[in-house]
């Protein structure tokens, strides 16, 4: 049976064994050539910032959040991807001590700034006297929210030494915490504003 659109009786000329078949518009038997001055990949912008005091200078994607860098890049987990819509404020840090949502900001976007996560506070052995509030009211439950609540605390008493109570909830309203322990987070501002008025120590 002949094939459809071939004259009947021709065959299909084979190719000579051992040539092979370019793209159209290239030679039979010329085989592509490698390309060594093709140019590489284009090297990530390099981004330098300061955290906890510390210098970071690294190449860093453009689409990057903050919220990733400090996470994946250098190892701070204190803030936490909760929503991704800057709503909940567990990925909440201080630039320039105002509080932000890392999440969405880009990390390209805070190029020479200070950034300061929960691990620049204080550490286990010398806490930060907002962090021994609540760790003394008892303050937290899951913890989620924690390194948010804190920071928040932080700029609060930075700027307001000694806040009421209804200061301190509008400070924090935006510091979601499912657990419910909202008394005990408002008693640890105080607890930490009393410490601070002392003179224990700068928040």
């Amino acid at each position: 049976m002949s094939l459809p659109g071939r004259p009947k009786g021709a065959s299909r000329r084979a190719q000579p064994e051992g040539t092979p078949i370019g793209p159209p518009g290239r030679p039979q038997g010329q085989a592509r050539r490698s390309q060594p001055d093709e140019a590489p990949a284009t090297a990530f912008p390099v981004l330098t910032l300061t955290v906890n005091r510390q210098r970071f200078s690294a190449p860093v994607p453009r689409e990057a959040t903050l919220l990733h860098v400090l996470r994946n890049d250098l190892g701070l987990v204190g803030p936490k991807y909760g929503c991704g819509l800057g709503a909940c404020g567990a990925c909440t840090v201080l630039i320039d001590d105002r509080v932000a949502r890392a999440c969405l900001i880009p990390a390209h976007g805070v190029a020479g700034r200070h950034v300061t996560t929960l691990e620049g506070l204080g550490d286990r052995a010398a806490p930060h006297p907002v962090q021994q509030a609540f760790i003394d009211a008892q303050a937290a439950q899951c913890g989620y929210c924690t390194s948010g609540m804190v920071l928040a605390t932080v700029a609060l008493l930075r700027r307001n030494p000694g806040p009421s109570d209804d200061e301190a909830r509008e400070a924090l309203q935006h510091q979601l915490c499912r657990c419910g322990t909202h008394v005990e987070i408002l008693r640890a501002v105080q607890l930490a504003a009393g410490r601070l008025r002392d003179g224990v120590e700068r928040a």
